[in-house]
């Protein structure tokens, strides 16, 4: 689907976007917006890895209840 979006997607429109983003919302909000986005990126790779680490944790949890009652 990207790459159906990015033939319809070229140089002229992307310059419209940014200009009509500019317009509705400000040059002092986009700095803000860019930010809390940021944020919210990192929060979520935080969590990816929380995650991942409570998985890897729990494996081991179960190979050494597997271990014990053999």
């Amino acid at each position: 689907m990207s790459t159906l979006i990015a033939g319809f997607i070229g140089t002229t429109e992307i310059w419209i976007i940014c200009i009509v983003i500019l317009v509705l919302f400000g040059s002092a909000a986009i700095p803000k917006f860019a930010k809390s986005l940021g944020r919210a990126k990192k929060e979520f790779e935080e969590g990816i890895k929380d995650g991942q680490k409570k998985k890897e944790d729990d494996d081991k949890d179960e190979d050494s209840d597997k271990g014990t009652s053999e």
